[in-house]
Formats: structure tokens, sequence, C-alpha cells
């Protein structure tokens, strides 16, 4: 009973630490509450994101913001084509006594703003392959490690294309969200204007030790979780791959490929966050229907038809919620 008095206490503690977090952000952000609900799922899940939206939604000031609410090291890395895998993971020099040292890139941080992600050919961008999946990077036969808890947070400009470089697959595929960032409201906007521009420099508090996050990311893992719950989220992965013995006539018709089990696994952990951080001990259907639009639209391709039909992939998401 002690243990379980232990987890359900340690479960308050995060919910109550969720809402500080929130009231520090909105020092700084104004809105975009469920872009911040997710990045914090992700952050206490171990997961990475990738935020996508137009300039100008403060999308590098908001992670900026979060590394400051939770007191870890952050460094920002502008990606452009001429950007080297040495330039992000660091390389060998050769010092006075003429022998190589390891001299660590920026990747060497608890969080990593990859801003503008896109705007980097497809080597650069295989930098971060084994930063994301392994927690670690291997220079010269070498294997370093990376500080711990370590999150990638990129971003990604969806209406220049001109000198990008689509993200491949395997790696869209290590960001547990794609995060899709829309433009604020009227009154939003004025509070915004509001804000920006006055010379009031605004402080946010920390409210999480290194220690505290990696506590609370080991308890969401511990989060119990129904049969039903797991069922729920095979099958609706399932009901999205085409082919699958489930699969729905709108996904055999307009989707390409589907979420392969990471997709699953992803859901299921999330959902997990989503419950502890809204006041829950276990995850419900609906904490996975929350959380899975974000999960699975990078995922999944649409064939040719469905863009010729105007069937995004998020309301194909939708039509099988």
């Amino acid at each position: 009973m002690t243990q379980v008095a232990n987890e359900v206490e340690l479960a308050d503690s995060l919910h109550k630490a969720y809402n500080d977090l929130k009231k520090e952000i909105a020092k700084k952000i104004v809105g975009q509450d469920d872009t911040v609900d997710q990045l914090l799922i992700s952050i206490f899940s171990q997961g990475h994101s990738l935020l996508v939206g137009v300039p100008g939604l403060a999308k590098t000031l908001l992670i900026q913001t979060l590394s400051q609410v939770l007191d870890l090291s952050f460094n920002r890395i502008q990606f452009t084509p001429d950007l080297m895998p040495s330039d992000i993971l660091g390389s060998e020099m050769l010092d006075k006594e003429r022998t190589f040292q390891f001299t660590k890139g920026p990747i060497f941080a608890n969080i990593i703003l990859a801003d503008e992600i896109n705007r980097t050919p497809p080597k650069t961008q295989a930098a971060l392959l084994e930063a994301m999946q392994e927690k670690g990077v291997t220079i010269a036969g070498k294997h370093y490690d990376l500080p711990l808890p370590f999150f990638v947070l990129a971003t990604q400009n969806p209406i220049e294309q001109e000198g990008t470089y689509p993200l491949p697959e395997a790696q869209l595929d290590r960001f547990m969200f794609n995060i899709l960032l829309d433009y604020p409201s009227m009154e939003q906007e004025k509070e915004i204007v509001s804000l920006t521009t006055n010379d009031e420099v605004v402080k946010v508090n920390k409210v999480l030790s290194n220690e505290e996050i990696s506590q609370f990311q080991h308890l969401v893992r511990r989060v119990p979780v129904a049969e039903n719950v797991i069922n729920y989220a095979v099958n609706l992965v399932h009901k999205l791959r085409p082919g699958s013995t489930v699969s729905s006539d709108l996904t055999n018709e307009y989707i390409e490929w589907g979420a392969g089990p990471r997709g699953s696994q992803t859901l299921i952990l999330a959902a997990k966050c989503h419950a502890v951080l809204k006041g829950k001990y276990s995850p419900d259907i609906e904490d996975v229907q929350a959380i899975a639009t974000p999960t699975l639209r990078h995922r999944l391709v649409r064939n040719f038809k469905a863009e010729a039909k105007g069937y995004s992939v998020d309301k194909l998401i939708r039509e099988q919620l």
C-alpha cells in the first residue's frame, strides 16, 4: 500500500507541477494551450516534437521559455543549407600536444532547438537520428552520452518550400508529436501586441529541476493502463494502415502507408502522460483520442487520390476517431 500511496502522491505532484508550468509559460506565451500541453507531454514521456507553423507564431520563444521554466541547459541550432554534421555533433581537434581531442558540438545540451530543420540537407538531418534514438553520438568510433534528460524540439516553416529538404520518413517517425500551430484569435493577438511592444522585461520562474523531471518521466512509464485502452489504440493504428484486416475503406482508398508499431507505443505512452497531467491515475479512451492526431499525422502518407480530393491526414484520422 505504501508504494501505491507514493505513486499517487508523485502523480499529484506532477499534476501540480503541470499547472505551475502552464502559469509561468503564460507570462510570455499567449494562447497555444494545446501546443504547450503537447510539448509538456512530449518532455515527460521522453519524446521529441516537431512544431510546424508560419513565421511569427512564437515557436522559438515558446521553446526558449520552456527551457527556462524547466531549469535545463538549452542550445539553439539554426539549420542552413551549408550546415555540416560536425557543426551539430562536434569534431576532433588537434591540441598543443598534437593529439586529437573531442570538442563537443551544440547537441550536448538538455533541450535542442533545431530551428527550421528542413533547410539543411538529409546528410545533416541524419546527424540527429542517433542522438534522438540512442541519447548519444558516435564520433570517430567513440560513443559519447548526451546529458539527460534530452529533447529535440524542431521547428519547420510550411509555406517557404524553395531551398528546403523534406524530412525522411525514418526521421519523422522519431518525433513523438507533429504539432501544428495556428494563427491566434483576434483577442489573443491584441494581447500579444500589448505584451510585446512595451519596455517591460517579463521574467519566468524555474519550476522543475533536472532530477524532478527524470523522476516524473519514470512515473509516466509506470502508470497502469487497462487492456481495453491498449486494444483501442492498436485498433486505431490498424484501421489507418492500408491492407490491414480492420482497415477502413477510406484508409485503403486514400492512405499509401500507415503507422508502424511505434505509433501504437507512442499513443499509449502519450495517453498515460495526458491522463496524469489532467489529474487522473490511469488513461482512458478519451486520453488516446486527445493525442491521436499529433501522434499519427506525420506517420501516415497520403496517396495522390487523397491530395486531389482534398483529404488531409488530419481529416482521415478524425474519420476513424
